[in-house]
């Protein structure tokens, strides 16, 4: 299995705490949140790991290095430039047919070789893990019709959502519709699927998923520390090939 790891954004939502260091180097806990995910992958069967880095790179692969630490074989693909989420997937010239993609600030217990069993059965072009979010409005809601007139009225309503989770599996024939050397990302990749142009199918994971781009998912998992380990690294649950 390989993983490509999208780590070259400048996590504008998460400052100060990355005014100085990359978004995947931040610590949870005593941990980098991306050294989470690796051993996260690794125990999942990823053997390779390629990471897409532009913003402060130089301290991403100072610290990663070639993986030894963790048992994998990483690389590294730099942008000249920022390409959005999914065109520097165009960078990488050795893909394999089918590979996962994921953010570097994902924490979740989310299951990656079911993901992918469920991918491939489906012969789909990319498959993208989703969770339930809750949005509550903290106003009430007026609803109006072309002349003003108020016909429905909601107090604080609470919104239901299924939202990506920054981890998909995708098989290499997306890249046909990703331009080369422009910004594309996720969001040109999933109109492309409402037009017809690709085969897209969802994930739903009911488990645990943060976010740590956000600054109150990011304060969560550090007040969580210890026992978000136990749910992320359970011990004895280790994948051998």
């Amino acid at each position: 299995m390989r993983a490509v790891i999208l780590a070259g954004g400048k996590g504008t939502r998460l400052r100060p705490y990355t005014a100085t260091l990359p978004k995947p180097l931040v610590p949870v806990g005593d941990r980098a949140v991306l050294e989470i995910v690796l051993m996260q992958l690794k125990r999942a069967g990823v053997e390779r790991v390629t990471m897409a880095v532009n913003h402060l790179a130089h301290l991403i692969m100072a610290y990663f290095g070639e993986g030894e630490r963790w048992g994998l074989r990483i690389d590294y693909s730099q942008e000249d430039k920022p390409l959005s989420t999914i065109a520097p997937l165009k960078l990488i010239r050795d893909l394999p047919e089918t590979f996962f993609v994921m953010n570097g600030d994902v924490l979740t217990d989310l299951d990656f070789r079911c993901l992918a069993d469920e991918h491939a059965r489906h012969d789909a072009d990319i498959t993208v893990a989703t969770f339930e979010r809750d949005s509550k409005i903290d106003f009430g809601v007026l609803e109006s019709d072309r002349e003003n007139r108020v016909v429905g009225f909601q107090e604080k309503p609470v919104y239901h959502f299924s939202v990506s989770m920054g981890v998909y599996v995708v098989s290499r024939r997306v890249l046909d519709v990703v331009p080369a050397d422009t910004p594309y990302g996720f969001d040109n990749l999933m109109r492309a699927c409402v037009a017809g142009e690709i085969k897209a199918r969802v994930f739903p994971h009911r488990g645990y998923w943060l976010d740590i781009g956000r600054p109150d998912d990011y304060d969560a998992a550090n007040a969580q520390f210890d026992t978000l380990m136990k749910t992320l690294l359970p011990p004895g649950k280790v994948h051998r090939p």
